[in-house]
């Protein structure tokens, strides 16, 4: 996964309205009641044999290694309250829009004079529904990394640089070397 589809999954999992499972064994029943009961699914999944799943559910093992718990916990967090991840999304693409803070190298292509060298810069913006809608209708379509980049680049480039076409006609926004990004909804 790129930066920009685990900020979108982080977001998801950030409307969560309860907490995830505490324990490991809790964790492995949700992933296993989740697959319809199979252990081959899920020990595929985290990268496990058949039986270590088994023994977590039964309580036989209790306290996993750190890497394999952060793993755990990641692949529950995708599927725990699929109805309220749902409703938030679409509530971002149809009213709401979605907030994108990233720090990352911004240069231009624009008029003659003008400065485009990049430099990192530090953005907080708020984009408006429809590119919400784009980000969404490309991740669900298996977009690459390089595509939602430049869906998230033309969004900022629009409202955040061009003031939503009241300055800087002719524009263009490279938006590269990500330090970081953060989306929410």
């Amino acid at each position: 996964m790129g930066i920009i589809e685990d900020s979108l999954a982080r977001a998801a999992a950030n409307t969560a309205t309860r907490p995830i499972p505490k324990t490991a064994g809790a964790q492995m029943r949700f992933l296993v009641r989740q697959a319809k009961g199979s252990t081959r699914t899920v020990a595929e999944r985290l990268g496990v044999t058949q039986r270590t799943v088994e023994r977590y559910v039964k309580g036989q093992l209790r306290r996993p290694r750190k890497d394999f718990a952060a793993r755990l916990e990641q692949e529950v967090r995708k599927d725990w309250q699929p109805r309220v991840q749902g409703r938030a999304k679409k509530r971002a693409a149809t009213s709401g829009g979605i907030v994108i803070e990233t720090r990352a190298r911004f240069g231009f292509t624009a008029a003659p004079g003008s400065t485009d060298d990049g430099r990192m810069r530090r953005v907080t913006q708020h984009l408006p529904p429809s590119y919400a809608a784009r980000l969404f209708d490309a991740q669900a379509a298996g977009a690459t990394e390089q595509q939602l980049r430049a869906i998230a680049a033309e969004g900022l480039q629009e409202i955040y640089f061009k003031d939503r076409g009241r300055r800087a006609e002719g524009l263009r926004v490279d938006f590269t070397d990500i330090d970081y990004l953060e989306l929410d909804f």
